[in-house]
Order: C-alpha cells, then structure tokens, then sequence
C-alpha cells in the first residue's frame, strides 16, 4: 500500500532507539525525509546509518526535549536542512516507575517538562507552517496507561493522559485546517524500558504471557501504525487515541 508520503518531511523526537526508531524507519521506507533527535550522541549516529538504508534524506539533531528551547531548534534545523516539518512523531522516553505516594515535586516537575510540555512545545513550532500549508500530521505517543491506568507508574498515567488531551483539544481545533492529530498507546513492547521494568529475557516473557496474543509487541508494529497514521490512507482519522497493545487493555474505545 503507497501511503502517499514519499518526499515528505519527517521529525521523530526519541528517534535513536525502540519505539521512536521504528517509526523512523516506517517512514522512511515510504520514501519520507526523516529527522531524528535524541539525547544519546552515539545511539542517535547509529540511528542514522540505519536511515540511510532506505535511500532518502536524513538528518540528526542532538537534543533533548525537557529543555524548553529544544523545540524550536530542533523544527529549525529540521526546516534548513529538509525542509518545513510535514509529520512530527512527538515521541519521549517514559517516565521513572514509582507510586504516587514516593515520587518528589522534583519527579513531577522532569516527567511534566519532558512527557507533557515537551510535546506541546514541539506542536507548538511545527503547527503555524502545518496550517498555513493545509497539511499537516501530529502524532503523539504516550502508553495504554491512558485508558487504563497502571501500577507503579504515577508518573506515566498522568502525563501521559494530559497529552490525550490535548491531542483530543487540538484535533478539533485544526482538523478543518488540514492537519490532523492523532495519539499511539502501545502497551506492552519489547524495548529497553520494558526489559528493564520486567527484569530481563525471563521477565519480558512472562510480561507477554498475560497479552491476548501470547507475546509482547515489537516497536516496528507500533512503527507501521504510526507511518499509517501519517498516510492518506488514515485522512479520516482525527484524534483518536489507538490501542496497539495486542488486546491488552480491557478499556473499550
């Protein structure tokens, strides 16, 4: 399936490894220019020999989005050598686990700079050339915490739900100037976060025994649905907040 995305502009934020990565590389394979940023210089050089597999552009921005100037010079550099931001894929490492009761104001504070006002910020610097151009794609990815909230991750279940939020306000606010907004739950994926909150190979397996599908998902199929949501064939599609979880959450959408 063309996706209609060829020679578009891409910014994946978290773009050197997991999640973020994936959708990089589900968009560059459909021939979009992709900008990645992270915090990890040498992940993030490794990201892009990885990119340049698929033949098209590609552009790497040092960064990390808790600073609140990031944004701006991350969308401006993405603009100078790519071109304006078509597809932004705000996508942010989670939050530390803890309950609500043993995170600090200290905890609230980072997870709020990095996993909410992150992300508006991004929105922020890519939506005026997105509405004056009368195409745009935003995709945010948060957790299935956002139905349904999980143990231990006061910090994730709340940030993460304010992003839907948002996401939910905007969609409506500027689908009819063309650009849509739209939000990825995945659930349980095999990355370093989960690996490292499940405890290993072992742990990681057992993780994926309580999935309806038997197994924990791989970031390449929160990749592709990501790279969907930024086609035309999702140009109906306009804030939605879409489980990838393999059946996990037992939340109705």
């Amino acid at each position: 399936m063309d996706l209609g995305i060829a020679g578009k502009v891409a910014l994946v934020t978290g773009g050197s490894a997991g999640i973020g990565l994936a959708s990089a590389k589900a968009l560059a394979r459909e021939g979009a220019d992709v900008c990645v940023s992270a915090r990890d210089p040498e992940k993030l050089a490794d990201a892009v020999v990885e990119l340049q597999e698929f033949g098209g552009v590609v552009h790497a921005v040092l960064a990390d989005v808790e600073d609140p100037a990031a944004a701006e010079r991350v969308v401006a550099e993405t603009r100078d050598v790519l071109g304006p931001v078509e597809i932004l894929v705000a996508n942010a490492g989670g939050p530390p686990a803890g309950r609500f009761v043993d995170v600090s104001a200290a905890d609230w504070d980072t997870a709020i700079q990095r996993n909410l006002l992150g992300t508006v910020r991004l929105i922020n610097a890519v939506l005026p050339e997105m509405r004056s151009r009368g195409w745009g794609r935003i995709i945010t990815i948060t957790s299935r915490s956002v139905r349904e909230a999980l143990d231990g991750l006061a910090l994730s279940n709340a940030t993460r739900s304010a992003v839907a939020g948002v996401v939910r306000t905007l969609a409506r606010e500027v689908g009819g100037d063309g650009v849509l907004v739209n939000n990825v739950l995945p659930g349980p994926i095999d990355t370093e976060r989960l690996r490292g909150l499940a405890g290993g190979e072992e742990g990681l397996a057992l993780r994926g025994e309580g999935v309806p599908v038997g197994r924990v998902g791989r970031p390449e199929e929160v990749g592709d649905v990501v790279a969907f949501l930024a086609g035309a064939p999702a140009s109906f599609v306009n804030g939605v907040s879409l489980l990838v979880d393999g059946g996990e959450s037992h939340v109705i959408a």
